[in-house]
C-alpha cells in the first residue's frame, strides 16, 4: 500500500504569506507612486521665471578710441517717461475692447526700463558720429557741449487692433536747447510717431516690433538733429 502524505497549509499560514506578498510586492508600488506624486508636485510648485527680453547686442564693432568727430559734442539727458511705463513690464493694449488700458504680460519682462533701454540705444546710436556726454559730465577731455537734448517717453506698448493683430507703438517728444551763460535757449521741438508690425500676437511678437519701432524712431531723431546740429 502507498501512503500519499501532503500537507496544507493552515488558516493562519496562508493569512501570513498573503501579508509577506503584500510586503514584498504592494509596498513598494505604493511608495513609488507616492514618490511620483512627490515629484510631480515639486515640478509644479516650482516658480515659472519670466523672460527677459532687450533691443539686442547693438553695435558689433568697437568705436575707434581717440576719434575725432565732424559734429559737435551733445548732452544727452536722462530720459522721462510717463509713470505707467516706468517699471520692466511689457505692456500691451486691447483698442478693440478698452484701449485706455495698459495691460502687462505675465512671463515677460525688459531688461531696464524702456526709458533706459531707449536712451542706451539713442546714445550708442548718435555716438557713431559725435561725442555724447551726461549731464553733470562739463568738461570731459577739453570737450564743452552747449547742447542738450531732453527726450519725454510718451508711449511704448504692443497695440492690438484685432484679436490677432498687434503693432509696436513708439511715441516720444524730443526737445533741444542751448545752454548760454544768460539760460537755455530752445532750438527746436519735434514729436516722433513710430510704429511696426508684430510678428505673432504675444509678448515675442510685442518685443520685436518695439525694438524695431524705438529704431525707427532713433533714426527719424537723427535726421531732425542734422538740421541743427
Amino acid at each position: 500500500m502507498t501512503i500519499i502524505s501532503s500537507h496544507r497549509p493552515s488558516g493562519s499560514e496562508g493569512i501570513r504569506s498573503a501579508c509577506r506578498y503584500i510586503v514584498a510586492v504592494v509596498r513598494p508600488a505604493v511608495l513609488l507612486a507616492l514618490c511620483l506624486a512627490a515629484a510631480g508636485c515639486a515640478v509644479l510648485d516650482r516658480p515659472v521665471r519670466p523672460a527677459v527680453y532687450d533691443f539686442g547686442p547693438g553695435t558689433m564693432a568697437p568705436l575707434v578710441s581717440g576719434a575725432v568727430f565732424a559734429l559737435p559734442v551733445l548732452t544727452l539727458a536722462e530720459v522721462e517717461s510717463a509713470s505707467a511705463l516706468d517699471s520692466t513690464s511689457v505692456l500691451y493694449r486691447l483698442t478693440y475692447t478698452n484701449a485706455q488700458q495698459l495691460l502687462p504680460y505675465a512671463q515677460a519682462r525688459w531688461s531696464m526700463t524702456p526709458a533706459q533701454l531707449l536712451r542706451q540705444r539713442l546714445r550708442e546710436s548718435l555716438g557713431q558720429r559725435r561725442m555724447v556726454l551726461n549731464p553733470g559730465d562739463g568738461n570731459l577731455n577739453g570737450a564743452q557741449s552747449a547742447l542738450l537734448l531732453r527726450i519725454d517717453l510718451e508711449e511704448f506698448s504692443q497695440l492690438f487692433v484685432a484679436p490677432g493683430q498687434s503693432v509696436g507703438l513708439v511715441r516720444l517728444r524730443a526737445t533741444l536747447v542751448q545752454t548760454t551763460p544768460g539760460g537755455d535757449r530752445l532750438m527746436g521741438q519735434r514729436t516722433v510717431v513710430t510704429q511696426r508690425a508684430a510678428r505673432s500676437a504675444d509678448a515675442p511678437g510685442g518685443v520685436h516690433a518695439l525694438a524695431e519701432a524705438s529704431q525707427a524712431a532713433i533714426e527719424e531723431l537723427e535726421q531732425w538733429l542734422s538740421q541743427f546740429l
